[in-house]
C-alpha cells in the first residue's frame, strides 16, 4: 500500500513537469554549416529549421553534431530521400575494452523527439559479465564480435551480435559495467566480407520521422504567403501553414510544390490508321483469352473470398481469447478503415506521432474513431500485432483511451482508438486552445495519476506506460484526462516476461 502511495505522488510530480508553456519556432531554411549543406527539417539555430530536428553546427571544420540526452556524436552522412542520418561513436581504446561513453550508459536517443535507431545497424558488445547470457542476443562461440580486431577486447571471453532498432521506440544502445563496457556498431554490415573492411561501413544509422506544415498563429507566420495559408487543421486544435491547391507540401525539401501529373498533358496521342487496324485484331484476340481466363480467375476469388472470411474468424478469435473484460475486440477489414477515413485522406489527418499518422474516422453506426497508422519501416508481424490488442483492449479504466481494435490487412497495421475531442494536454498548454486554469490542471493532473496508477497496480499483467509526456494526455468534452496507452508499453511488458522465463529455466537446469 505505502508503494501504491508513493508512485501515485510521484505520477502528480512527473504530471505537473507538463503543465509548464513552451513557444513553437516556425520553421525556415538553415544556411550551410562551413561547406556542409543542412537539409530540412534540420535546425541548427532558433531562427531556422524545425526545434523538433535540433542539431548543432562547428563552422570551424564543417562538422555538424547530433545531441543525444547524455552525450554528442558527428554526423558523417544525412540522406533527405531516405530520412536517415549516421553518427559516429567514439572508438575503443587500445589499452582497455571500454567505450568512452560508458559513462554515460551509450547512445541515449531522446524519446519525445522524432528519431529512432534503424534496422540497418549491426550492434557487437562487448567485454560483457555474465549477467548478458540471460537476453536473447547471439553470445555464442560463433557469434560475429569474436572477428573484431580490436587488440583490447580480443580475449575477452563474452561478447554478443544483434541487429538494433527497426521500431519507432528503438532508442538506446545500452552499455554498462553490469553487462558490456563496450560496444561497435555497423550500418549495412555484410559479414561474407573480409573483416578488415567491415571499418568503413563503422557507424549508427538513426532515421527521422516525416515533419508537417509549420505551425503557425497568424498569416504572416507563413514563411511564404503566396502559396500558404494559416489555416486550422482538420482537428480545430491547431493552426498550421497549409498548401494552397493545387500545390502540396513535401516533407523532404520542406516547400509548397506542384502536385505530380499521372501523364504530360502537352502531349496528345494520335491514332493512325494502322493504329486502329492493330487494335481491332488484339482486341478481338484478347476478347477471347479473356473469357477463357474469366471463367478461371471467378472461381479463383471465390475461393480467396472463402478463405479471407475464415481468417477473419480465426484472428478474431485470438483477439477475444481468455478476454476476461467482457468487451469484444474488433478485427477490422482495409475496406471498412478505408471507408471511415474517406481513404485516409489528408483532410483527416490528426497528426503525426513516433508511432506514425494518426486519422479521423467514422465507423457505419456513427461512432468516431482515431485511427493509429504505423510509419514505413515499423515492422510487426501480425500475430504480435494481435497479441498486443488483446491485452490492451482488457484495460479499462475511465482515464485511459479506449482501444477498440486493429486491423491487419493492410501493408502497416492499424490500431483503432475512441476518438477525444478535445485535443491534447500539450495543445492547451501551448496557446492553441482555451488555456486551462489552476483548477483544471490539479485535476487533470489528478486524474492522469489515477489511470497511470491502475496501469501498474490494477491492470492483470502489470502495465508499465514507459511514455508519459503531454502529448500522450488528451482531453475529453469535459476536460477529463484520458491517458493514451502505446505500443511501447507492451514491447517492455512482452520482454520482461522473456527474461523472467530464461531466468527461471537457468535457475532449474
Amino acid at each position: 500500500m505505502e508503494k501504491g502511495s508513493y508512485f501515485y505522488s510521484r505520477c502528480l510530480q512527473l504530471v505537473f513537469v507538463f503543465l509548464q508553456t513552451a513557444t513553437y519556432v516556425i520553421c525556415k531554411p538553415c544556411p550551410p554549416c562551413g561547406t556542409t549543406p543542412v537539409p530540412f527539417p534540420f535546425s541548427t539555430d532558433s531562427t531556422c529549421g524545425d526545434p523538433s530536428y535540433k542539431i548543432r553546427c562547428s563552422a570551424t571544420n564543417s562538422t555538424l553534431f547530433f545531441d543525444t540526452i547524455n552525450n554528442s556524436y558527428p554526423i558523417t552522412s544525412i540522406s533527405p530521400t531516405f530520412q536517415r542520418l549516421t553518427i559516429k561513436p567514439p572508438f575503443i581504446g587500445n589499452n582497455s575494452c571500454i567505450s568512452p561513453d560508458l559513462s554515460s550508459g551509450g547512445v541515449w536517443l531522446n524519446p519525445a523527439l522524432p528519431f529512432n535507431v534503424t534496422s540497418s545497424n549491426t550492434i557487437m558488445l562487448l567485454n560483457c559479465t555474465a549477467n548478458i547470457l540471460v537476453s536473447p542476443l547471439n553470445c555464442s562461440s560463433n557469434s560475429l564480435c569474436h572477428l573484431i580486431h580490436q587488440s583490447s577486447c580480443q580475449n575477452l571471453p563474452i561478447c554478443c551480435t544483434f541487429v538494433a532498432g527497426g521500431s519507432s521506440t528503438s532508442h538506446s544502445i545500452h552499455i554498462s559495467t553490469q553487462y558490456c563496457s563496450a560496444y561497435r556498431s555497423y550500418v549495412n554490415l555484410n559479414p561474407a566480407q573480409p573483416v578488415y573492411t567491415w571499418q568503413n561501413n563503422s557507424g549508427l544509422e538513426l532515421q527521422w520521422a516525416s515533419p508537417r506544415e509549420p505551425l503557425c498563429t497568424t498569416q504572416a507566420d507563413c514563411e511564404d504567403s503566396t502559396k500558404m495559408n494559416c489555416e486550422t487543421s482538420s482537428d480545430s486544435v491547431v493552426k498550421r501553414c497549409f498548401c494552397i491547391s493545387p500545390l502540396m507540401w513535401n516533407p523532404i525539401s520542406g516547400t509548397c510544390e506542384q502536385k505530380p501529373k499521372d501523364c504530360d498533358t502537352s502531349k496528345h496521342c494520335s491514332n493512325t490508321h494502322w493504329s486502329l487496324i492493330a487494335g481491332l485484331a488484339s482486341g478481338l484476340t484478347a476478347a477471347l483469352v479473356l473469357s477463357t481466363l474469366g471463367f478461371i480467375l471467378y472461381g479463383r476469388q471465390r475461393h480467396l473470398r472463402l478463405a479471407r472470411h475464415r481468417l477473419a474468424k480465426e484472428r478474431e478469435r485470438i483477439l477475444n481469447l481468455d478476454n476476461t473484460s467482457g468487451r469484444s475486440v474488433k478485427n477490422f477489414t482495409k475496406l471498412e478503415m478505408k471507408h471511415a477515413t474517406n481513404n485516409f485522406s489528408h483532410g483527416n489527418l490528426l497528426g503525426v506521432g513516433g508511432y506514425g499518422e494518426v486519422y479521423r474516422g467514422v465507423l457505419p453506426d456513427g461512432t468516431p474513431i482515431a485511427v493509429k497508422c504505423a510509419k514505413i519501416g515499423n515492422a510487426k508481424s501480425t500475430d504480435q500485432v494481435l497479441n498486443e490488442v488483446r491485452i490492451l483492449s482488457q484495460v479499462n479504466h475511465r482515464n485511459l483511451v479506449r482501444l477498440l481494435g486493429c486491423c491487419v490487412d493492410l501493408a502497416q497495421p492499424l490500431m483503432v482508438y475512441e476518438f477525444i475531442p478535445n485535443g491534447t494536454l500539450a495543445d492547451h498548454l501551448h496557446g492553441f486552445l482555451s488555456p486551462l486554469s489552476w483548477q483544471q490542471r490539479l485535476s487533470i493532473a489528478h486524474q492522469t495519476a489515477e489511470g497511470l496508477a491502475y496501469l501498474h497496480f490494477s491492470a492483470v499483467p502489470p502495465i508499465y506506460h514507459r511514455d508519459v509526456k503531454s502529448t500522450n494526455i488528451l482531453l475529453d468534452e469535459e476536460l477529463n484526462a484520458k491517458v493514451s496507452c502505446s505500443t511501447k508499453i507492451i514491447l517492455f511488458f512482452m520482454f520482461e516476461m522473456f527474461l523472467a522465463k530464461c531466468q527461471n529455466l537457468i535457475m532449474n537446469s
